[in-house]
């Protein structure tokens, strides 16, 4: 795997080639020890982090690697798609990185963090906030949303159709909703709104075997909110519940949505958990 620069708006972003041969794009930023953040999916990039501060709190600590996932901001994309090569991308910008890092994902940001750290031997730490894997009986999504929500991309109604992933999927609250209207990314969330059946359709088919991370003894951090969907906590108890070497913290009155509801709880469980492992 090789890195290169690409220029963008005045910006410096770094890329990283994937094992597909795909380019995917990060901004680095601060320094200190290595921290990647991969975005919580729903057509996010990795400006999503920009909003509340998180990005600039975590760069006054850390060299922040904030990476866009493929068909993303300035990321590249494969032919055909597979929730495989998401995993890989990750690994590829945390195996670029010349010393071991800190792994942070929300939401399917967490659910690739927590796949690609089987496929690193190059990582410090994980901190997974509410991975959206199917456990328990639950189902992320029916194939009927999932008809409506391609029905609405054949329209050109993109913005419909990341509504419809937030309510119907997500379950995210319709304050919460509005929250998100007003963060600067949502025009560009519109934009790549064509990326959710297939991240979801990945997440769907995903089958989770405990047994798989028996032996991944890197230092975890599990984090949920209190308020999440119930699919969400028991996903996140049961990755707590797989991992060796774990604990977990929950955001009291928060939900899957901490990182701008409870920002600066979000950013000290984080440090002070990193801060922790010398």
């Amino acid at each position: 795997m090789h890195n290169r620069n690409i220029s963008s708006k005045n910006r410096q972003i770094n890329t990283v080639t994937s094992i597909d041969g795909t380019l995917i794009a990060y901004e680095r930023s601060g320094s200190g020890p290595p921290l990647v953040l991969v975005p919580p999916g729903g057509s996010n990039d990795h400006t999503r982090w920009e909003a509340g501060g998180v990005l600039t709190a975590f760069a006054k600590t850390f060299t922040v690697y904030a990476m866009d996932n493929r068909g993303l901001g300035m990321s590249g994309d494969g032919l055909d798609y597979d929730l495989e090569r998401e995993f890989e991308d990750v690994a590829a910008v945390v195996d670029s990185i010349p010393e071991p890092a800190i792994l942070l994902g929300h939401s399917f940001g967490a659910f690739l963090s927590l796949e690609a750290a089987l496929r690193t031997e190059n990582l410090r730490a994980l901190v997974l906030y509410e991975p959206p894997i199917p456990v328990g009986g639950h189902e992320l999504v029916s194939e009927k949303i999932l008809d409506e929500m391609t029905g609405l991309l054949a329209k050109g109604e993109q913005e419909e159709v990341l509504l419809k992933f937030l309510t119907a999927i997500a379950g995210i609250p319709p304050e919460e909703v509005n929250t998100l209207r007003k963060v600067p990314n949502w025009q560009n969330r519109v934009k790549w709104a064509h990326t959710l059946p297939r991240q979801i359709r990945g997440v769907r088919e995903y089958a989770f075997a405990p047994e798989r991370f028996q032996n991944l003894t890197t230092p975890t951090l599990l984090l949920t909110g209190s308020q999440s969907p119930l699919l969400y906590r028991d996903a996140t108890a049961a990755v707590n519940k797989a991992l060796p070497n774990s604990r977990l913290i929950a955001f009291e009155g928060h939900g899957h949505l901490a990182t701008l509801t409870a920002t600066e709880r979000f950013i000290e469980a984080v440090t002070t958990f990193i801060h922790g492992l010398d």
